[in-house]
């Protein structure tokens, strides 16, 4: 064989070989990470007085924060809580509904926006509503359990089905200790099927439920534990009876950066109530995917009524967010 073409085909091995032996690259961008590792939440600040309850959607290319306004909310005149939209980029509200109900929580689907939510504090019924202009709502009654208090929801999509986590607080033999997510499931989101008691998280101590994602075989509820104050927490589970601890809990707790002023336009009076409130508490997360990036909103105060609505973000993708709770 000639030298030259004996050179150039041992050449031609080496590069082959050494292509084969390098690390594939990666068409994501490596997750925003804090220095312990964990997915790197920003807090920028407070937006709102006397909300809780908050989801942020993505509706027709939009973002925007589904808010379930209480009776006590500084500028409800209407004597009753409703639910309204605000579009974020704006801060333009959508005309309120669903007067008279409580601790909603928002999901998009194919087009349409439904929440879920109570008619009574404690009560027994879940009720859904639909929409596909944020404007015309359709609703109707999910299920009732007679003799549970219900409280807070989240709706997610899990393959074929969707996915109702609700917050009880009775009955006793079914809650442990309050608060503590049960599950139902539908096809349609008209029948449901509320799953038995052994499907829950969890009895034996405070574990408020809030948020319920559902991504490559995992669900993900994010929910609030009573521990130095109050912290947000995750686990997951593949068949929603058993779950894993994030190694890297909590998720958010009380910090000065709850208490920055986001949101210019809150008067004197308000910023007043910001700076002078107690904080040991951070609860309530929510949070959608919008290019690439995260909003999130939760709430911070102290748990006993005096409660402030915050934002922050997260530098990566929704996957990348929720499994990275879990990557250490």
């Amino acid at each position: 064989m000639n030298i030259k073409i004996k050179i150039l085909n041992q050449f031609y091995i080496y590069v082959l070989t050494s292509l084969m032996i390098l690390p594939a690259c990666s068409t994501e961008e490596q997750p925003s990470t804090d220095s312990n590792d964990r997915p790197h939440i920003i807090k920028l600040g407070t937006i709102d007085v006397d909300l809780v309850e908050t989801t942020p959607i993505v509706f027709n290319n939009k973002v925007y924060r589904f808010e379930y306004v209480r009776q006590g909310y500084w500028n409800n005149k209407t004597g009753d809580s409703y639910f309204r939209f605000v579009e974020h980029k704006s801060g333009q509200l959508t005309k309120s509904f669903a007067k008279g109900f409580h601790l909603g929580s928002a999901f998009v689907d194919d087009g349409t926006v439904y929440v879920t939510a109570v008619d009574t504090w404690d009560g027994e019924r879940i009720f859904v509503f639909a929409s596909k202009d944020l404007e015309n709502w359709k609703s109707w009654q999910a299920f009732e359990l007679s003799g549970f208090g219900i409280f807070n929801t989240s709706l997610t999509k899990a393959e074929n089905k969707y996915v109702l986590m609700f917050e009880i607080g009775k009955p006793k033999d079914k809650t442990g200790v309050r608060f503590t997510a049960n599950f139902a499931t539908s096809t349609d989101l008209k029948e449901w099927k509320v799953l038995p008691s052994e499907y829950n998280y969890a009895k034996d101590r405070y574990t408020a439920p809030h948020c319920l994602r559902y991504i490559n075989g995992y669900y993900y509820n994010f929910y609030l534990e009573e521990h130095n104050g109050y912290e947000m927490r995750v686990v997951r589970s593949k068949d929603l009876i058993h779950w894993e601890s994030s190694p890297l809990n909590p998720v958010l707790y009380a910090s000065k950066a709850d208490k920055q002023i986001f949101n210019t336009k809150l008067t004197e009076d308000l910023r007043n109530k910001i700076i002078n409130a107690e904080n040991i508490n951070n609860s309530d997360i929510d949070f959608c995917e919008f290019n690439g990036k995260l909003i999130i909103n939760y709430s911070w105060g102290n748990q006993q009524g005096k409660e402030f609505l915050a934002e922050a973000f997260y530098e990566g993708t929704l996957k990348q967010f929720l499994e990275g709770w879990f990557n250490k």
